[in-house]
């Protein structure tokens, strides 16, 4: 019975972190540079609001500090090759080849599979709690999800293949779910790693891959409306977590 809930919850998550997603299949393609302000202030705010915070006190804060820097070193790295197998192609402008949205699948990917894992622990804990921890993972989940479809758009993917993307990233928590069901002491000792890593992926893109790109634009308007926008974002992940704090 357990196990049923834990599936159940890991699959409405993610059909409605997908739908979120699909939301912004509405979106026009002229207004994707505004909204990769959003999304930079979404990452920021998911990183160092919650995933952070979450990560040094799940343990011991020494490692959740070296797996985030050792995060950001394998984004960079991975950036590299990636650089290095685009290196014969002609740059196209307006995107990045992909490596921004590559490095946000991956990094969410994580992040899904983790909550999977709590969404089991919560479960193993009791089926009350199970919910409102599932719920409160999707709440969370929206915002970030518009997200990282507007930046899959703004690396060079049609519609079509950032929401295919998203949809398979968030098989992740199904399959964090069912393994946390049957090894949770051990995804649970390693925890403040996986959510390193996650916020490492979160940085690396919104400080290495977008925030450059805005600097294009240095006119005075152009830096307001950043500006604007990104905190826009930031305070979106911040109301997401008053909001939790009041249903807990």
């Amino acid at each position: 019975m357990t196990l049923g809930w834990i599936i159940a919850a890991s699959i409405a998550g993610g059909v409605l972190s997908a739908g979120a997603a699909a939301v912004a299949l509405l979106v026009r393609l002229s207004w994707v540079p505004m909204l990769v302000s959003f999304a930079i202030g979404t990452l920021l705010g998911a990183a160092f609001l919650e995933v952070i915070p979450h990560a040094f006190e799940q343990g011991d804060a020494h490692v959740a500090a070296a797996a985030i820097l050792g995060g950001i070193l394998g984004f960079f790295l991975l950036e590299k090759l990636l650089l290095w197998r685009h290196s014969h192609e002609e740059h196209e402008p307006g995107h990045d080849h992909g490596r921004s949205g590559t490095m946000i699948v991956v990094g969410d990917t994580i992040h899904n599979f983790l909550d999977g894992v709590l969404i089991a622990a919560a479960f193993l804990q009791g089926t009350e709690l199970g919910i409102i921890t599932a719920v409160a993972i999707v709440a969370h989940e929206i915002p970030q999800e518009v997200g990282d479809f507007i930046i899959l758009l703004n690396s060079g993917y049609s519609r079509a293949r950032a929401l295919a993307l998203n949809v398979l990233s968030s098989c992740g928590t199904l399959i964090g779910g069912v393994l946390g069901y049957y090894a949770l002491q051990v995804f649970v000792r390693w925890e403040p790693v996986l959510l390193g890593v996650v916020a490492a992926s979160m940085i690396y893109v919104a400080v290495a891959d977008l925030i450059p790109g805005l600097h294009r634009r240095p006119e005075l308007r152009a830096t307001v409306s950043q500006t604007v926008l990104i905190a826009a974002g930031i305070t979106a992940i911040a109301l997401v977590r008053v909001l939790l704090g009041a249903v807990h």
